[in-house]
């Protein structure tokens, strides 16, 4: 599938292709869509804007995911906290965005989640009923848009038995059950952006990474490839900025609060192995809650802060101790043995780019609401909204530029709810590829190809030299970092990322490459 008589698929990125895509835009740079960002809503205009028939190029100053997309809490949400602040839309639509990610965009890259709530006495039947509730509401909703109970249950009071066997590391003391709801997970955030990414490469779209948009108006930008420093300006019949918390920067009219939200990585062994989420509810607050995610490579994540985040903006945001102190300290209200610092092996947050529309409230209180915005000069602007929806606030960007800039009867309309994205399998299919599971939960159908792969080092965590090399020769890892931290995640935890150098430097020769960031001009 990636790769026939030598020839790449369609959907494949190197830096080969890099190459080509940007010698061709230098000698024709008369395109129709240029999208400015490469997190998952701008991959989303991609896909979007090159499924129609568009010319679209998307550039990122950085990799693929290099922003807020990473740093999630790698849940496809079904808008069960906007139902509680009586935000419906939202949650309607969260719930039916999860709906596609689930069904048919990437059975193979999310999974059903079974959170789980502990109920301790006193104040256990108060507590359950009032959360009860909850899940109840957010089961409507998962019933109103179509998911079917074979991916996601039906909520359900469990008993004291059964509520340890499933979060064996929570503290029996007075326990008296719990409840147990269910959400969608993903895999990978970063996996879900490589993957929207490459299915618009497979659509036409140039995906081209290490390339900033120094300046732009509605209709032009001047772009700089930041390996060589060669400049090109384009026209463009729409640019559409989808830069997150960075928006500022193409619009200085787009006003944002940012939120910061936060998590910590700890050994899933800590938590009993646990393949459910812990879902604690925060001290003094009836409607706030830290929970652990298991996730890959045997790590937990515990999260979330929601916090404002102060300016400058930075690249990488960090944790602060008071953060990590709140986590820690509501999640060990429920565990038998608790977690100290030194469980904790990194830590990980992220921006939230929510629209300031006036107020001084809580960052928790403002809406996740998307808007598309138009700046003086013409840019459009997709901002606001979170991950689950980024497909959603994709054809409402590409449906604003449309509307905008072209002749729209010439446009056919948006055609994403009924793309898979690559290696996209049917979920009840999925034990049919020919590939250990574990490569299957992060490539879907390419799994077996992925494996076939000549062999090498392998890097930490059992993640195979395969693994490595696609990351290489298929999904546009240009620099041992793009491949330690977004296509493997080994750089979550930095022991396991040096742990695995020689590794990725490996996979680089074999894949006849050369890392962008050892290479000199």
């Amino acid at each position: 599938m990636r790769i026939v008589g030598r020839t790449p698929h369609p959907s494949a990125l190197d830096a080969a292709r890099r190459a080509r895509e940007l010698d061709a835009l230098a000698d024709d740079p008369r395109i129709d869509v240029l999208v400015v960002g490469g997190g998952i809503t701008g991959a989303g205009i991609a896909l979007d804007a090159a499924s129609r028939g568009l010319r679209t190029v998307l550039v990122e100053r950085h990799d693929l995911a290099h922003g807020t997309s990473r740093w999630s809490s790698k849940l496809a949400h079904g808008g069960l906290r906007y139902l509680a602040s009586g935000q419906l839309a939202i949650a309607h639509e969260s719930a039916a965005e999860r709906h596609l990610l689930l069904t048919r965009l990437a059975p193979h890259l999310t999974r059903p989640l079974g959170q789980v709530l502990p109920l301790y006495a006193p104040g256990h039947v108060a507590r359950g009923v009032w959360v009860g509730l909850g899940y109840g509401l957010g089961d409507g909703l998962r019933r109103a848009v179509g998911t079917p109970d074979a991916v996601l249950h039906a909520p359900s009071a469990i008993g004291r038995d059964e509520a340890l066997r499933l979060a064996p590391a929570i503290s029996d003391d007075h326990l008296r059950g719990g409840m147990r709801g269910w959400d969608g997970q993903l895999i990978d955030d970063a996996r879900l952006v490589i993957a929207v990414a490459r299915t618009a490469a497979g659509h036409g779209a140039s995906i081209l990474t290490r390339v900033s948009a120094v300046s732009a108006t509605g209709d032009s930008a001047r772009l700089r490839d930041e390996l060589t420093g060669q400049e090109i300006d384009v026209r463009a019949r729409a640019v559409i900025s989808a830069t997150g918390v960075w928006a500022g920067g193409l619009d200085p009219a787009v006003h944002l609060r940012p939120s910061r939200g936060t998590h910590l990585v700890v050994d899933s062994a800590r938590l009993g192995g646990a393949e459910a989420s812990l879902t604690v509810p925060v001290p003094g607050s009836s409607s706030r809650f830290v929970f652990t995610v298991p996730a890959i490579h045997g790590r937990t994540y515990i999260g979330l802060t929601d916090v404002p985040a102060r300016l400058p903006i930075p690249d990488v945001p960090h944790a602060t101790d008071d953060e990590i102190e709140m986590l820690l300290g509501t999640v060990n209200t429920v565990l038998r043995d608790p977690l100290e610092r030194a469980d904790v092996m990194a830590t990980f947050a992220g921006l939230r780019p929510l629209l300031d529309l006036g107020g001084d409230g809580d960052t928790s209180d403002l809406s996740r609401r998307h808007a598309v915005l138009t700046s003086d000069d013409g840019v459009l602007t997709v901002v606001g909204g979170k991950l689950t929806t980024y497909r959603r606030m994709a054809q409402d960007g590409v449906d604003a530029a449309v509307r905008a800039r072209f002749a729209a009867a010439a446009v056919p309309a948006s055609r994403t709810r009924s793309i898979p994205l690559v290696g996209a399998w049917p979920r009840d299919r999925l034990s049919e590829i020919q590939a250990p599971a574990r490569l299957v939960r992060r490539y879907g159908a390419e799994a077996p190809f992925a494996r076939a792969l000549g062999d090498g080092p392998s890097a930490a965590r059992g993640v195979t030299p395969q693994e490595l090399q696609w990351g290489v020769e298929v999904e546009g890892a240009l620099t041992i970092d793009d491949l330690l931290h977004r296509r493997t995640r080994l750089g979550l935890v930095p022991a396991d990322a040096e742990a695995s150098m020689d590794a990725a430097a490996a996979a680089f020769e074999r894949a006849g490459a050369t890392p962008a960031d050892l290479v000199t001009h």
